[in-house]
């Protein structure tokens, strides 16, 4: 498959008493959490790739190296961009980052592999 490199993917959402780390039981504080920041990076990466596949393929998370500078917290817009800076075969690997309205809160690496869905869940089932 042709992935191509260098595509770019921004998304933005507002931080939710749900995205905190309170809520995640990562933290005693109401601010974005780590796990949360590092889920959007995920989800904005998945949804780049995934323009550049066919039908019945998708891709699943397989490292992720991220920092999370900063705390966010709870009601502020955060937003998401993700860049593919390489394709191997079936390995994706992405620049993270994450930023919210005072600066950057978050930036790493995130790879990804491309399966074919039904083979993958059939291959679950045995």
């Amino acid at each position: 498959m042709d992935i191509e490199i260098g595509k770019v993917l921004e998304k933005t959402k507002t931080v939710r008493p749900e995205d905190s780390a309170m809520h995640y039981g990562s933290g005693m504080v109401d601010v974005f959490a780590t796990p949360a920041m590092v889920a959007f990076m995920e989800g904005c990466s998945m949804e780049l790739i995934l323009k550049q596949l066919p039908e019945g393929f998708n891709t699943v998370g397989t490292e992720v190296s991220i920092k999370h500078l900063k705390a966010t917290p709870v009601g502020m817009e955060v937003r998401c961009r993700a860049e593919i800076i390489e394709a191997d075969g079936r390995a994706v690997l992405l620049k993270v980052e994450a930023f919210d309205e005072d600066g950057k809160i978050g930036e790493g690496t995130h790879r990804r592999f491309i399966i074919d869905v039904e083979r993958f869940m059939n291959k679950l089932g045995s």
